[in-house]
């Protein structure tokens, strides 16, 4: 039974699946953003927030503790400096998924993950209030019907990121 058990194994013992999430979550530090499934991604979302939020406290505690998680120095100082600095007045949230489709292979859905204030793209978007379709209707109903939506636009592309699967 699994009675308590809320946390997906991803298929994998407990000494795999912490040592592959300390890899994305030093990969998506290193990078801002990876490409990998969707299930990968959300248990990333919990492993790497934590870490973010005790990197919002430079002491040489908070440090110990993050790299027990991460291991690598080089993903220590990247968290500690432009990454603390850009979330410091952020009160959690610092990640965010985006659903590319599925995977041609296997027919995994796969997914962006990325942190929130590294995309100056999605800044630009952000402040924007997207026009509804009710908005642009005339006053009356006799006249001509509603113009149509213009076409979503895409994701962005998906070779620019690092796969981690």
């Amino acid at each position: 039974m699994r009675h308590n058990k809320k946390f997906n194994h991803l298929g994998r013992t407990a000494d795999h699946r912490r040592a592959m999430l300390a890899n994305l979550a030093k990969s998506l530090i290193q990078h801002k953003r990876i490409t990998t499934t969707v299930a990968k991604a959300k248990e990333l979302k919990k492993y790497v927030e934590p870490l973010i939020t005790k990197a919002k406290d430079d002491s040489t505690n908070s440090r110990r503790v993050v790299f027990s998680y991460l291991q690598n120095k080089e993903a220590i100082k990247e968290l500690f400096g432009p990454i603390a600095e850009k979330v410091g007045d952020r009160p959690g949230g610092y990640t965010r998924i985006i659903k590319l489709g599925t995977r041609q292979g296997d027919a995994a859905s796969i997914c962006f993950i990325e942190l929130v204030d590294f995309d100056p793209e999605m800044a630009k978007t952000e402040g924007k209030k997207k026009a509804t379709r009710r908005s642009r209707r005339s006053g009356s109903k006799a006249e001509a019907p509603a113009q149509e939506a213009p076409a979503a636009e895409e994701a962005p592309a998906a070779e620019e990121a690092p796969v981690a699967e």
